[in-house]
């Protein structure tokens, strides 16, 4: 695929891991489950078209009002899987980092998310910024807490995640952001797709990079 106008900041709200189960007869664990898995297959997929930064929403503030065998299995399962295939991680050569708040994940949690940032930090691939416990609007608010001088400029350098979304893709079939990087994607496209997460491949991402790759961005001109 050769395409010249390709975004260079991604983002993804991963919709649909439970509904995509639920499909198939499946628990709710096994959607999250699989939908872990295509994180891998599509942040592998993503660097290899030649994006920078591809920020993922992957647990919002608002998830912990899910049911508590749901928001257990979320917390525990990814440290079995991410120390099972290691390896594989780092020979991806992806900058790992994590944003969003840290004063309730458990010691174990915390203890990976920074192993896997720091061994990461010095490669120079495609940056990924997983979303976990992360809300724009507890974000901007923190952002605003700590500015010295009010103005557009400083308020980027504060936020978590610097740098604007040129393309923010929803898989699930709903069209909203929720309280996903509000600020940075004030002039992105958006692309909706009903594909649940666990369903949307490589070619389905190619499929919304074409279409991007298609549209004028004006940024308020002509």
């Amino acid at each position: 695929m050769n395409i010249k106008n390709l975004p260079k900041h991604v983002a993804i709200i991963l919709d649909g891991n439970g509904r995509w189960a639920k499909r198939l007869h499946l628990p709710r664990s096994t959607g999250h489950y699989q939908g872990g898995f295509n994180v891998a297959r599509i942040a592998n997929h993503a660097s290899k078209r030649g994006i920078e930064e591809l920020t993922i929403y992957a647990f919002s503030t608002e998830n912990w009002k899910r049911p508590k065998d749901e928001v257990d299995y979320l917390m525990t399962k990814p440290i079995e899987v991410v120390h099972a295939n290691k390896e594989k991680i780092f020979e991806a050569n992806i900058r790992i980092q994590f944003k969003g708040r840290r004063d309730r994940f458990s010691k174990e949690l915390l203890a990976l998310m920074e192993e896997l940032e720091s061994t990461t930090k010095v490669f120079d691939g495609m940056i990924l910024n997983v979303c976990v416990d992360y809300g724009s609007y507890d974000e901007i608010v923190t952002a605003f807490k700590n500015l010295e001088t009010l103005d557009e400029k400083s308020v980027c350098q504060k936020l978590m995640i610097p740098r604007p979304v040129d393309f923010l893709i929803r898989t699930g079939g709903e069209q909203r952001l929720s309280n996903f990087l509000l600020w940075q994607a004030a002039y992105a496209e958006l692309y909706f797709t009903k594909k649940y997460w666990p369903a949307f491949k490589e070619r389905h991402f190619d499929k919304a990079l074409k279409e991007f790759s298609k549209r004028h961005r004006r940024f308020g001109g002509l």
